[in-house]
């Protein structure tokens, strides 16, 4: 069996930052009245109306409050790690 071993000069420094929130599938339970569990199969909140407007906050595809659908926050992850690169950069230029 090989072994594959990596050598990392420095730790890398890792970033989360939140980019937005996307809704999900929908959770309402439509038979909450008798008692029993009955979701509708919305799989994605679409937006009836312009960001800003009563529309907006109104699924066009099962017509619910988008407070019923499952809320995804949407994270862009960055990886950060300074290497010294000082050296290779002083001795390329030094060859004219």
């Amino acid at each position: 069996m090989k072994r594959l071993v990596v050598l990392r000069r420095c730790e890398p420094i890792v970033r989360f930052s939140c980019c937005g929130v996307r809704y999900g599938e929908c959770r309402r339970n439509h038979a909450a009245s008798t008692g029993g569990y009955a979701v509708d199969g919305c799989r994605e909140f679409i937006a009836e109306g312009e960001e800003g407007t009563f529309g907006a906050l109104k699924c066009s595809a099962c017509g619910c409050h988008r407070s019923f659908h499952h809320r995804v926050q949407v994270y862009e992850v960055a990886w950060d790690c300074e290497s010294d690169t000082s050296s290779s950069s002083s001795s390329s230029s030094s060859s004219d």
